[in-house]
């Protein structure tokens, strides 16, 4: 049997999705379009039901892109070929509106379950459900009142479903014979609705008692949705939130970085010495080492912004972003698809799909890109770890969280600033508006929270995984191969200086690897590159780093990692010794305060991922947007990038 779960947003239906699949659910597209779908299984009695959860919609006929999946899901079923459950979760405080979907639901001629959902809210602000006059009025559709977030109400529902299996469809209360009406038709459909929600209103009234009012505003969100103190506390927050990223995560980076050093060391004792050991040990081991030690800050990023979402608090800084994107061209529906691109910008730009003015779109997909995405992270802070000091200002912030917010700040006032510029290109004729709607505070959903980070972490893995493993086998070979003779004459007039001659053994093994690496096929390219990017502050390994981070940002790390496996300096095996510790043939540092802000502000701004400029040609039609997002970014990287190095 597939489980439909439906309902208004904000009405806890992804909880309940969580609760009743666990972890045996999978995230994909609906046919055709780049709207979430999620589905998932569900044992109960022995036997698997398939689950799947719908965009949250407010009415089964289109006015965004998520009621348009939701509206050509519904008018494809065909209940006869595939039997079909609907379970239609609505918001406790909100019945009323949850009662006028579920009566369009009701013309699917499906079984279906109410499932009223965060009754614990509603009864705080004094609202009472009479369940008996519900399953009255409703007659053949069981009613459960429920908390999912806390479970209850889990077992009255699995045995509602189980019911509605045995007995299939009947009449309901709001059973209308005339079934959906055409997408196009929309004067019926407005009399249609009329109807509904007259029918849902007398029910409402029949069953809830309302004795208290409900507040209009509390004094909390008269302060998070100020104009000017919220946006004071909403920098707040983004401040604290970095400053934990970086505190807490030290510990277990640590643990990671010596564990994969403990794996290397203990395989290059087990293997025999050869090709295929330096490829394991110096090759894979460092190059995937050196992505997935970040993973301790990417789970904590998105464990805060889950923590976020789930208490309530980031539809109120939507609603906040609604005011300050407006003067730039774009309105409240364009915050989602930006904050969406700070974990990627491929699904923020599909997310653009739901902006209905075609200029706002085209304006909000184009400075997607900039804001800084997950993949951002280990880059930014590897460099902030080498050339900005562990300390605290103003006696409570510390220096390396402050400076990766200004990091993420940056990108934001490039996407608006751009944004700027393109509204006065654009020149658009009307606006639009944005309407959303502001959940009341809870607490959070801890297992919700987990199993985001969890998916989050899963698509990095496998995603960075599978390239950063095949470029650190080919940046191996390519550092460890070169022309034969050019190798040896450079081994030849090494060994008859005399900082060679006069170093101890171990030291003379790493000028001998730094000469082959600098000799090999990959220092010809990355010498080849260097006179480019000599003014930026970066040198040929940095640029080998830059031009194979194209593929993924990510793998800039990982490059390094694999590049700078060659040099066990004092014996250090992390990469940020390795960078600190860098001379360059004067005996200064090579990786400066200048070069590594120079390095960062280019990473803010280059486009290096070329799926999302595939994303973009995909949802623009054709190559001419990406081609200018790509020029113009790495336009703009290059400046400042350069500008900065001169400055510090």
């Amino acid at each position: 049997m597939k489980i439909l779960l439906l309902g208004n947003p904000n009405s806890g239906k992804s909880t309940l999705f969580n609760s009743l699949t666990g972890l045996r659910q999978k995230v994909g597209n609906f046919p055709g379009v780049t709207v979430d779908q999620k589905s998932g299984t569900m044992t109960f009695q022995g036997q698997q039901h398939e689950i799947v959860d719908f965009p949250g919609i407010y009415s089964i006929y289109p006015k965004s892109a998520e009621e348009q999946v939701v509206y050509n899901a519904l008018n494809a079923l065909n209940p006869q070929e595939e039997p079909c459950i609907g379970l239609v979760v609505v918001d406790a405080s909100n019945l009323e509106r949850g009662l006028f979907l579920f009566s369009q639901l009701a013309d699917l001629q499906i079984p279906l379950v109410l499932a009223i959902n965060m009754v614990d809210l509603a009864e705080r602000n004094g609202v009472e459900i009479k369940q008996d006059v519900l399953e009255m009025e409703l007659a053949n559709t069981p009613v459960v009142l429920m908390n999912a977030r806390v479970g209850l109400g889990k077992d009255r529902l699995l045995k509602a479903l189980q019911h509605q299996m045995e007995h299939g469809l009947k009449e309901t209360y709001f059973s209308v014979s005339q079934g959906m009406i055409a997408l196009e038709d929309i004067s019926l459909q407005e009399q249609d609705a009329e109807k509904r929600f007259q029918k849902a209103s007398e029910l409402f009234h029949k069953s809830v008692i309302t004795r208290t009012r409900s507040k209009e505003k509390s004094s909390l969100d008269g302060i998070l949705t100020h104009p000017i103190l919220g946006y004071f506390f909403f920098a707040l927050i983004l401040i604290g939130l970095f400053q934990a990223v970086f505190t807490l995560s030290s510990f277990p980076m640590d643990a990671i970085e010596q564990g994969f050093h403990w794996v290397s060391d203990y395989l290059s004792g087990l293997l025999p010495k050869g090709p295929f050991q330096e490829l394991v040990c110096n090759g894979i081991i460092p190059g995937i080492s050196g992505v997935l030690v970040f993973i301790p800050q990417i789970a904590l990023l998105f464990f805060f912004i889950a923590l976020l979402e789930d208490s309530g608090y980031m539809a109120r800084a939507v609603f906040l972003m609604d005011r300050l994107v407006r003067p730039f061209g774009m309105n409240g529906r364009s915050v989602v698809p930006l904050l969406s691109s700070m974990a990627c910008a491929i699904p923020g730009i599909m997310a653009t799909r739901g902006i209905p003015n075609p200029k706002e779109r085209l304006i909000t997909l184009f400075v997607a890109p900039l804001m800084s995405c997950s993949a951002r992270i280990p880059v930014y802070t590897l460099i902030i770890s080498v050339v900005i000091p562990s300390k605290t200002v103003l006696g409570f912030v510390q220096l390396q969280g402050l400076v990766l917010f200004a990091l993420y700040l940056l990108g934001i006032v490039a996407a608006l600033t751009v944004a700027w510029v393109m509204q006065q290109v654009l020149r658009q004729d009307r606006r639009s508006l944005y309407l959303i709607e502001i959940p009341e505070f809870k607490p959070p959903h801890w297992r919700n929270i987990l199993m985001t980070v969890f998916d989050k972490i899963k698509v990095f893995v496998l995603e960075a995984g599978g390239i950063i493993l095949a470029l650190s086998i080919v940046i191996w070979a390519v550092s460890n191969y070169g022309p034969t003779a050019e190798r040896k004459t450079a081994l030849r007039v090494l060994k008859q200086q005399e900082a060679y001659i006069s170093a101890q053994n171990d030291e003379r093994e790493r000028l001998e690897s730094s000469v082959l690496l600098e000799h090999s096929y990959l220092g010809k390219f990355g010498k080849g590159i260097e006179p480019i990017i000599a003014p930026l502050g970066y040198d040929w390994k940095i640029g080998i780093a830059i031009g194979s981070s194209f593929l993924a940002r990510e793998v800039f790390v990982g490059t390094l990692s694999t590049i700078y496996a060659h040099a066990e300096t004092s014996g250090s095996y992390r990469l940020k010794d390795k960078l600190l510790q860098e001379k360059k043939a004067d005996g200064s540092k090579k990786f400066t305060l200048a070069s590594g802000i120079s390095l960062m502000v280019f990473y803010v701004f280059a486009l290096q991922c070329l799926s999302t400029l595939a994303v973009a040609r995909r949802e623009t039609g054709s190559w001419r947007i990406p081609i200018i997002q790509l020029l113009l970014f790495g336009a703009m990287a290059y400046g400042g990038a350069f500008l900065c190095y001169q400055l510090f």
